[in-house]
């Protein structure tokens, strides 16, 4: 099924909120590894919208296994002449000729499914894609390059620990095969490093946490994703464990604008936390998600919670951003939720050729 573009609102939102750095990309290339995920396709949406309103005369390439699939989901975006797309495995593809001001690396998006049947693999995806994109980075001109990471680098986030800091030194298990991912990006994170201090590139590092929004999958490991799917099938939202766990979630809009002001204003080689601060437990995020639709909806938890056990968290602390950036959080939740829900009500009305088949 094809995907809608985004609210115009939307990337009206990012546009307000990125105008002025926008400058820097007049007449330039970028470069996108990971364009056609969830990230990938905030990024080129807002990205063409900015070009098409600022009059930028600026382009992006966009590596990809399967052009194909892509112009089936967003054809909106493949068939834009300021959008390239550039077929290859991340870990071997042909360096595309010309310069890359900007590089955009976020290939090897969290897969839950490849982390657990084949850590190899994962592990493999990234370090090795990590290095060719690097690789590209010095032949291309590359000025300013943002890696996007992930806050699994810290492994699992203490009891007494509310937010978990930039400063914190935690780490994945690494007996663990399960930790692929995580020590996938903590090596990602070395090797640009070591990288920008060898050669003065310019590299930015996004520590992403949780977010909602349009493009999302459904499907997956993803609990707010698996909630709105369950109420839009009309219930009942349901919880598989306890609903103890706590997790706070970035609406995309503000994420991508985030991530571009990271890529244009960060500070090299320094991690920026990307999420939200305002956490809530997984079974009152069920009840929230319940309650942005119109019809009642039921709530069912598949266990029941320990008293005294210990409370899975993944929140990060976004001061670092806030005070270095001037980022933070400024749609609410519910609202986030709600945009999300309509997005996806109006990716259902638009059929195969996507034409639209109503308001």
């Amino acid at each position: 099924m094809p995907g809608s573009p985004l609210a115009r609102a939307d990337l009206d939102h990012v546009l307000d909120h990125t105008r002025d750095l926008w400058d820097d990309v007049r007449g330039k290339r970028l470069f996108l590894s990971g364009g056609t995920g969830f990230v990938g396709c905030w990024l080129l949406e807002s990205f063409a919208w900015a070009n098409d309103h600022l009059g930028l005369n600026s382009s992006a390439l966009v590596l990809t296994r399967d052009y194909e699939a892509f112009r089936s989901k967003a054809p909106h975006l493949a068939n834009r002449p300021d959008i390239a797309f550039h077929r290859g495995d991340v870990r071997s593809f042909e360096f595309p000729d010309g310069e890359f001001a900007f590089i955009i690396h976020g290939a090897a998006e969290s897969s839950t499914d490849l982390n657990n049947e084949d850590p190899l693999t994962m592990l493999d995806v990234i370090v090795q894609g990590t290095k060719r994109v690097l690789d590209l980075a010095g032949r291309a001109g590359t000025n300013k390059m943002l890696f996007i990471s992930s806050g699994a680098v810290y492994g699992k986030q203490p009891g007494d620990l509310t937010h978990i800091p930039e400063e914190y030194r935690g780490a994945p298990d690494t007996t663990d095969p399960t930790s692929a991912y995580a020590e996938g990006k903590r090596a990602g994170e070395l090797l640009c490093t070591l990288t920008a201090k060898r050669t003065g590139l310019q590299l930015k590092i996004a520590r992403c946490f949780t977010f909602v929004g349009p493009h999302l999958p459904l499907d997956i490991h993803f609990a707010v994703g698996n909630f709105i799917r369950d109420g839009l099938a009309g219930g009942p939202i349901r919880v598989k464990g306890d609903g103890t766990s706590r997790r706070s979630y970035l609406y995309a809009a503000d994420l991508a604008v985030w991530l571009w002001t990271i890529l244009f204003r960060g500070a090299s080689c320094v991690p920026y936390n990307v999420g939200s601060g305002h956490d809530l437990s997984i079974a009152d995020l069920a009840d929230r998600v319940a309650s942005c639709f119109p019809q009642p909806m039921k709530v069912r938890v598949a266990e029941k919670s320990v008293p005294g056990a210990r409370v899975e968290m993944y929140v990060p602390s976004v001061q670092r951003a806030l005070k270095d950036l001037g980022l933070s959080q400024t749609i609410p939740l519910d609202q986030a939720i709600h945009k999300t829900i309509d997005w996806q009500k109006a990716r259902e009305r638009v059929d195969p050729s996507g034409r639209s088949q109503g308001a």
